[in-house]
């Protein structure tokens, strides 16, 4: 090899390096964005929006569901549910002018229960590489390339039989989907190879079932996804406890007890400190996690929650000591990450709100039930920096992609920049 051919090698290595991370710099791959926890790398998001100001473009949706958007490069992707469920679809737009690029639909006939506030189709889509990936509750998990040709798919991974339904999304890990099938009668969890669906790994969770569809035991969160030192683990917030499992085998790492029989929020994590919500009133707790600990360590607790909290169903984030929520009554709340104690709860917009909190460009996002994103600073002094209204039933959240908000709505997929 020449001496200039052995330069321009490295050179054109760090170049395409620098050319994938400029491509990869702005998707928003998953439920929760890239890191799966709320915290977006992006640097700048409109503060300011409303049914006319900002908008880019909106484009109707098929049928309602409370997923959220994904964006990988110049695609946006949604799921919808229409005729009572028995067509569940992904849907994809472009995201420069909202054009609708394909839609694949599935039929599923069976009769699959769930509260009229959730239609099914609640689990957001999942890219991992050039692979999309939907879970469909009984319908089971269905995988497409970019361009909506069908690549796999499983419909022989458990029926979800729970009269309030199903909502967690595929987790994409090296090269597998890892997804919680449940809650309901008969729970588990599965890692699908992500180019062909086959298992790499299944076992089941047979303390998060309910022994019939109505119990009031069950959970509907997606697992996250963490590097601890130089371990993976993959944290659950199941009925009563949060368990933490190795991703590339889905053997057990450690657990801790103290939640309640309802859990609809992900787990957070900050440096060696878990934190989980219950739902209905349940406990929040939290938890110091040593490096390769492992086995039962409820007594690492660091603090439980004392008075009876709000109903939780939207996730909250955690970043510089504090945690975030905003509560299902509308009831936006600052937590201490050390003791477990309220700084602030101020009540923002108006409704009630399922959606999950975004930290983008040093704002949180948070979009209520009527359509209003509230942006506030993460702060332990409370301050209300914007209110957005759209005029629209969501129960999803924002998806934040090169400055631009995508925001999906019972009835339209809106997108929204300065």
């Amino acid at each position: 090899m020449h001496h200039r051919q052995r330069i321009l090698l490295p050179i054109i290595f760090i170049f395409q390096l620098a050319f994938n991370l400029s491509i990869s710099a702005g998707n928003w791959p998953t439920w929760r964005g890239p890191s799966g926890n709320g915290i977006a790398q992006e640097e700048t998001a409109p503060l300011h929006w409303s049914t006319e100001k900002n908008v880019q473009w909106k484009t109707a949706l098929p049928g309602p569901g409370n997923s959220s958007p994904v964006v990988w490069g110049d695609r946006v992707f949604i799921t919808s549910s229409q005729d009572k469920g028995k067509r569940r679809s992904l849907v994809c737009f472009h995201r420069k002018n909202g054009k609708l690029l394909w839609q694949k639909d599935v039929r599923y006939e069976r009769t699959e229960t769930t509260h009229k506030t959730n239609p099914q189709c609640s689990a957001s889509p999942t890219i991992n590489g050039d692979v999309v990936a939907v879970h469909y509750g009984s319908a089971g998990s269905h995988a497409y390339d970019l361009n909506g040709k069908l690549l796999w798919k499983r419909t022989d991974l458990g029926t979800i039989d729970h009269i309030w339904g199903y909502s967690s999304s595929p987790v994409p890990y090296r090269n597998t989907f890892i997804q919680y099938v449940g809650p309901g009668t008969k729970v588990s969890i599965v890692a699908l190879d992500s180019k062909t669906g086959k298992t790499i790994w299944q076992r089941q969770l047979p303390d998060a079932e309910a022994k019939k569809p109505d119990q009031f035991l069950g959970a509907w969160g997606t697992p996250l996804l963490r590097k601890n030192r130089t371990r993976d683990e993959l944290i659950l917030g199941l009925p009563k406890k949060i368990l933490s499992i190795d991703p590339a085998t889905g053997e057990d790492q450690w657990n801790c007890t103290g939640l309640g029989p309802l859990v609809y929020t992900n787990p957070l994590a900050s440096g060696d400190k878990v934190f989980a919500m219950s739902g209905y009133h349940g406990a929040a707790i939290g938890v110091k996690v040593p490096a390769g600990v492992s086995g039962d360590i409820t007594s690492k607790r660091i603090w439980t929650s004392q008075k009876k909290p709000p109903q939780r169903i939207g996730s909250g984030i955690a970043v510089d000591q504090h945690i975030y929520i905003l509560n299902e009554p509308g009831i936006a709340t600052c937590i201490r990450m050390e003791n477990g104690e309220e700084v602030w709860k101020e009540r923002v917009g108006k409704g009630n709100s399922w959606g999950s909190m975004s930290l983008v460009a040093n704002r949180i996002y948070v979009t209520n039930t009527l359509g209003q994103t509230l942006v506030l600073a993460p702060s332990p002094k409370f301050k209300l920096l914007a209110t957005n209204p759209l005029e629209e039933m969501t129960r999803g959240s924002p998806a934040f992609s090169d400055g631009k908000v995508f925001i999906r709505t019972y009835k339209h997929l809106w997108c929204i920049g300065e």
